[in-house]
């Protein structure tokens, strides 16, 4: 083998050991990214007993340490199952009227976590109603409440623990569980209507006339 022939291969073989030692070194600089946290969705699913809107899909979202998506495999619980049941894919199933947690778990890391409330109102619903018709609060008594009842197919039922409260006018008023509560910061008087809904069925409004003192 001749000498120029020689250095070739010699120079050749320092080419490759150099590329080999760059790659490696830069696979330091680049690492892998890692999930950081989860969202569940949908936001506050709400669905009914019975065997017609019983049921909700939960979704999974995640992002990375580096704020890039991420689509993690989770592991799913809900609690407590007297209300709801769970599968392995996400899927809600109704048992009872109230109240759950729904927690997505990534399996890849399980101290990262992601949790949504379902809630369960009655199936079969006709109509909703909310008693009084209508109400009053002042700045001295700032709280009052109503009643929401569900016409069904079995007769009337209280729903106002599970049923989905909404103001006109949230910055004068806000509604939850049936209890109207002067805004913070309210500063003129007014009126707004409130409504009671489940699934595809909302009550008639009822007024509630606000008075700052």
């Amino acid at each position: 083998m001749s000498s120029k022939q020689h250095k070739l291969r010699i120079a050749g073989a320092l080419a490759v050991l150099a590329t080999l030692a760059f790659a490696i070194s830069c696979r330091g600089f680049f690492v892998n990214p890692t999930l950081s946290s989860i969202v569940v969705g949908p936001a506050s699913p709400s669905i009914q007993t019975g065997t017609t809107g019983n049921t909700v899909q939960m979704t999974v979202a995640g992002k990375n340490n580096d704020g890039s998506q991420a689509n993690p495999s989770v592991a799913w619980t809900i609690t407590p199952t007297s209300i709801a049941t769970i599968s392995a894919t996400g899927l809600v199933t109704s048992v009872s009227t109230g109240t759950a947690t729904v927690t997505a778990t990534a399996n890849q890391d399980p101290s990262v976590t992601g949790t949504q409330t379902v809630t369960v109102t009655v199936g079969c619903i006709q109509s909703i109603t909310i008693s009084p018709s209508s109400g009053s609060i002042t700045s001295n008594q700032p709280t009052t409440s109503f009643t929401a009842l569900a016409a069904t197919c079995n007769g009337s039922v209280d729903i106002t623990a599970v049923a989905t409260w909404t103001s006109s006018n949230s910055s004068l008023a806000t509604v939850s569980n049936g209890v109207v509560t002067l805004a913070t910061g309210a500063t003129t008087s007014g009126s707004v209507t409130i409504t009671a809904s489940s699934g595809n069925v909302t009550s008639p409004a009822a007024t509630v006339v606000v008075t700052i003192q």
